[in-house]
């Protein structure tokens, strides 16, 4: 590549890492129609070192999750155990199926569907949180092991079949299953939970022969500080400022899944990511100042002591 393509690709990596870092998802749905559309990269190619990239920038997020105690580890095993295996078994059914395109094409509509009735149901849960404040405080999660496994599996192969969904097919699992998950720990969650599940639908992929490493490497030195400061601002935000960002980018994905232009749906992540920022600004400077009085009494408290 030339020096300038590699700056441009390295910045876009830096915008998705962001996305990603702030809602757990978006990856594949923009950065691989980026590498194909904007780069000219053969679609295996941009595939396959897309997961590579995300296998190596996603720990990065989900660290910054696990340190701030918005994981919930529990889910991340059960959904791994399905998810995991299965989504290696779909880069090699992939490769299998006589009418692969039509099956992922169908595959992809199902998950847009999915996606807009999992944004649905975050707007609805935010409009019943208004009426409940309760809603929206933390809640014991319950694990059903065996619901997860299962819907983990399922996830795990439309991953390997589309490469689509990491992220985005397991915050719908995450929201049927686990309605009262806050939405900082969703996000923590599903950044966690896709690290092996992308490293094994890559791994299937490097099999064949189809990773480009130069194209990993560029996009993993934008990417990694980007889903840094995604994940910073979504682990300490507020759940409302979460929540509409999750929402932002569900839509965003159902719509690329859909055929809308990629004009269109890289415009509606980069206003995701500017109004969660800029929320976050906001929320943080209305909230009241430390009283210094009490400082100075416990300073002389300690003066008198």
């Amino acid at each position: 590549m030339l020096e300038g393509v590699d700056l441009i690709l390295t910045l876009a990596g830096f915008g998705v890492g962001i996305v990603v870092g702030l809602t757990g998802m978006g990856g594949g749905a923009l950065m691989t129609p980026i590498l194909v559309l904007a780069f000219g990269v053969p679609p295996l190619a941009a595939v396959s070192s897309d997961l590579a990239a995300s296998a190596v920038m996603k720990p990065f997020g989900g660290w910054v999750h696990a340190r701030r105690g918005t994981v919930n580890w529990s889910l991340v095993r059960w959904l791994c155990l399905g998810s995991v295996p299965s989504a290696f078994c779909g880069v090699l059914l992939a490769r299998l199926l006589p009418q692969g395109a039509q099956v992922q094409h169908a595959v992809q509509l199902a998950l847009a569907v999915a996606l807009v009735l999992a944004a649905a149901g975050m707007i609805a849960k935010a409009y019943l949180g208004r009426r409940r404040p309760a809603l929206d405080r933390p809640a014991a999660i319950r694990v059903r092991p065996l619901p997860t496994v299962l819907l983990g599996a399922l996830g795990g192969l439309v991953v390997g079949l589309t490469s689509v969904g990491s992220g985005s097919l397991m915050i719908v699992v995450l929201l049927m299953l686990y309605p009262a998950l806050r939405p900082n720990d969703l996000v923590g969650t599903d950044l966690v939970q896709a690290v092996p599940l992308v490293a094994s639908a890559a791994l299937g992929h490097v099999f064949f022969g189809d990773l480009h490493l130069d194209l990993a490497a560029t996009i993993l030195i934008g990417s990694i500080p980007g889903v840094l400061i995604g994940s910073r601002l979504s682990s300490r935000a507020p759940a409302g400022v979460v929540r509409a960002g999750l929402v932002a980018i569900l839509l965003a994905s159902s719509a690329k899944l859909f055929g809308a232009p990629n004009v269109a749906v890289l415009t509606a992540a980069g206003v995701a990511v500017v109004g969660a920022v800029v929320a976050l600004v906001v929320t943080r400077s209305r909230r009241p100042e430390p009283v210094a009085g009490s400082r100075i009494e416990l300073s002389a408290g300690k003066l008198t002591a």
